[in-house]
């Protein structure tokens, strides 16, 4: 036999050399699997998004999003027991407004006993160690649906910001330990973080939505906090980021911790998986990835309809957040995940 048929030997099947490297035999058992995985998601990596509502005794199903609730003020400690006893550490509360409260200026963001300084009083009277994330924002407040004070058709910026400085030293009283301006007016970071200090609140912390995009994952959310209807065929482009711009993103992560952020988030989640990559190598800043509520919709709709296994394709979802470098995952999914992460599941 020639010296190219003993080539073509080494290299065929049966051949004890062939191959050598095998990816596969880490791939064999579960054990090794978990042995060898470079991504773990806990429970420690979620915060809950928690919608609470006017009224009392309610829980209420949100239609565009199967599976969460409205609770109002008086039952909404009932939810957070339950997110705390899975050992998820945060919550993140938003509020649905009666129209009847809603202005052009979002009047009702600054009243001291609104439904969200109710909700941060409920909740803390029971769940008292568990983390309460606020928004800094107007939206939900404004008849218009945008996030800060329109003038002659324009959000405009400084004057918005006084307003978000307001709310957010409100929060910080009735006990919200993080507050995360969600607006992306400019500046806001900085005016916010020196307001809470001079108040006496500079152990509350900042979660900017440093790189939040002009997306059309936000539908069902602005459904569950009834500002879509209020915004109409509005839109915002002006202060909201170009979903085609990265570059970008990483300027506005940069200006929010100079003023001052604990940390910063990407949203939405899954289509700006490589925003979040380039924040966190190039920052190395506390990461938190928003699974909006777009994403978690098209899952549950696709799993009622027996398209996908909602599980499975939901934790996937979560381990592609770790993998990107979120540090944390701001998901409505939260509470199923602890489950299946408590019973062991395995993607």
């Amino acid at each position: 036999m020639d010296e190219g048929a003993n080539s073509l030997r080494r290299t065929l099947p049966g051949s004890g050399s062939f191959p050598k490297i095998r990816m596969r035999r880490n791939r064999r058992d579960s054990w090794n699997r978990r042995l060898v995985r470079e991504n773990t998601l806990t429970t420690n990596d979620l915060i809950w998004p928690v919608f609470v509502a006017e009224g009392n005794g309610k829980k209420e199903e949100i239609s565009a999003m199967p599976g969460q609730f409205r609770w109002s003020a008086d039952r909404i400690a009932e939810a957070v027991a339950e997110a705390a006893e899975l050992g998820i550490p945060a919550v993140a509360i938003f509020p649905e407004i009666d129209k009847a409260k809603k202005d052009p200026d979002g009047s009702e963001a600054v009243n001291a006993d609104n439904i969200v300084i109710q909700a941060i009083k409920a909740v803390k009277s029971v769940v008292p160690d568990i983390g309460i994330i606020c928004d800094a924002a107007l939206d939900p407040f404004t008849s218009h649906g945008q996030d800060g004070l329109v003038r002659d058709g324009y959000v405009v910026n400084d004057e918005t910001v006084d307003v978000l400085c307001r709310q957010s030293v409100l929060q910080a009283a009735a006990g919200c330990d993080v507050i995360s301006p969600s607006d992306m007016m400019d500046g806001r970071v900085g005016a916010i973080r020196d307001a809470l200090d001079s108040a006496g609140y500079d152990h509350v912390r900042i979660l900017s939505y440093a790189a939040k995009y002009a997306s059309a994952f936000y539908m069902p959310f602005r459904d569950a906090i009834g500002s879509g209807t209020s915004l109409g065929q509005g839109d915002k482009k002006t202060y909201q980021m170009d979903p085609a711009n990265t570059d970008e993103a990483l300027r506005e992560v940069a200006l929010d911790i100079q003023e001052g952020a604990d940390m910063v988030m990407v949203k939405p989640g899954l289509p700006y998986l490589d925003v979040i990559r380039r924040v966190k190598d190039t920052f190395g800043m506390p990461t938190v990835a928003y699974n909006v509520s777009g994403e978690y919709s098209m899952l549950k709709a696709a799993s009622l309809q027996g398209w996908i296994d909602y599980d499975r394709a939901m934790i996937e979802a979560l381990v592609s957040f770790k993998r990107s470098g979120a540090d944390a995952i701001l998901t409505y999914s939260a509470c199923d995940a602890a489950r299946l992460i408590q019973s062991g599941f395995e993607v």
